[in-house]
């Protein structure tokens, strides 16, 4: 027979410690950080393995690291934004978060697209994934991070569309707005190993 103390236990309301979707996206960012040191692990083995001055290879084009501080700037002003309208909305209600999250948008797309323009003039001088070691490790390593800057955004667009119709849900924003940290957080890094 269960001792008194069990059954008053069992008898009160469970409860989580977290929201599933922020627990969720906690699980699923903490395997893609592993998955993005993996990539900058495998990049400085090859990179550090290369003789003095053959990195990049000679006839390949240099990556744009000065030009490429612009489309950095736009993603951290992004992930500023989208942070202020996360606050916004837990503190003076979800129409609070409509103009940040708005302007946190349109940066993020900013970003996504400048990387398209130097993804196809990079291709234009002849980075390609085949061209060398420096091309094959850009594209995966700059491409995994394209990716996943347009599902955040995917899903970013998807909260701010709820919270127009007026079918906000602050643990789904929650998660997207942790997904949207990850992405820009990981690209400092990202901008400073792979472009010098």
């Amino acid at each position: 027979m269960a001792s008194p103390e069990l059954h008053v236990i069992h008898s009160l309301p469970k409860r989580g410690f977290t929201d599933h979707a922020l627990f969720g996206m906690a699980v699923f960012v903490f395997t893609e950080v592993m998955l993005f040191a993996g990539f900058i692990s495998a990049y400085v083995i090859v990179r550090n393995a290369v003789p003095p001055g053959l990195w990049p290879p000679p006839d390949q084009p240099r990556l744009p690291f000065e030009r490429t501080a612009l489309n950095t700037a736009a993603l951290l002003a992004s992930g500023v934004l989208v942070w202020v309208a996360h606050r916004a909305s837990a503190r003076r209600g979800p129409a609070a978060a409509r103009l940040p999250l708005s302007l946190g948008l349109a940066l993020g797309a900013l970003f996504v697209v400048l990387q398209g323009a130097e993804w196809a003039s990079l291709l234009h001088q002849g980075l390609t994934l085949s061209s060398s070691q420096v091309g094959a490790f850009f594209y995966l390593i700059i491409g995994t991070h394209a990716v996943h800057a347009v599902c955040a955004l995917a899903i970013l667009a998807w909260c701010w569309a709820g919270l127009v119709a007026g079918r906000f849900r602050p643990a789904r924003f929650g998660a997207a707005q942790l997904l949207g940290s990850v992405v820009v957080l990981v690209w400092p890094g990202l901008w400073l190993v792979v472009y010098r």
